[in-house]
């Protein structure tokens, strides 16, 4: 299957509020029930054990309302770790105001080197064209203490026709388009991983997850101590 870029239409906020409102709702419906949150909670988990943290801070990039930071914290508090998450997102209108937020650039981050022990982003990959991709995961890796954290779709036949079935679960009309133009413009685990050989990470590590998710972790180079 190959990969088709097509505009979003969430991501030029072509829409009346209300239509916007209903697709950042139906993000968190699908973040909630089709493993979005599931992923990231178990990505972050890896890094926190991994790395002995009892307690982390990470960055949320693309992370809208915030809804699927708040719902993966709630997650990893269950699992003994506690998270503080900070959203970063390059639409104002995509924030909602309650939770500790950044109107930025993922290319250019506005914060200082080793800001956040992990820098995350979920359904924001496929955004990207692979280029921008590397830089973006570069970026990452210069705020980031530990790793980089990418969640986002697996691009495959099967999935495109689960998400066509699932169009009438959807409120907003922006959704029923976007669903389907980022089944069709994200990566396969190949091609993330030959981008991630670019990034100047010390390792990767991709892995499927519950409903065509695919997770990735770009592990920080640490100084050497001698």
């Amino acid at each position: 299957m190959k990969r088709v870029v097509a505009p979003e239409l969430l991501d030029s906020d072509a829409g009346t509020p209300r239509e916007i409102q209903d697709s950042l709702a139906d993000l968190r419906m699908v973040n909630q029930v089709f493993g979005g949150v599931r992923t990231m909670q178990l990505l972050l988990r890896t890094v926190a054990h991994r790395q002995r943290l009892h307690s982390l801070t990470w960055l949320d990039v693309g992370g809208a309302t915030g809804d699927i930071a708040e719902m993966t914290n709630s997650s990893l508090a269950n699992a003994g770790i506690q998270s503080t998450a900070t959203i970063l997102d390059r639409a104002f209108t995509h924030l909602n105001g309650r939770r500790p937020a950044v109107c930025g650039d993922a290319l250019a981050l506005p914060f200082r080197d080793d800001s956040f022990d992990v820098v995350a982003s979920s359904l924001f990959a496929h955004h990207l064209e692979p280029e921008q991709l590397a830089a973006s995961v570069r970026e990452g890796l210069r705020v980031a203490r530990h790793a980089v954290i990418i969640n986002d779709l697996v691009r495959n036949p099967v999935h495109l026709a689960l998400v066509y079935a699932g169009i009438p679960l959807y409120r907003s009309r922006l959704t029923r388009h976007d669903a389907v133009a980022s089944v069709r413009r994200a990566y396969t685990l190949d091609e993330l991983h030959t981008i991630l050989g670019r990034t100047g990470a010390a390792s990767t590590e991709i892995g499927v997850y519950y409903l065509f998710r695919m997770g990735a972790i770009a592990w920080k180079p640490q100084p050497s101590t001698t």
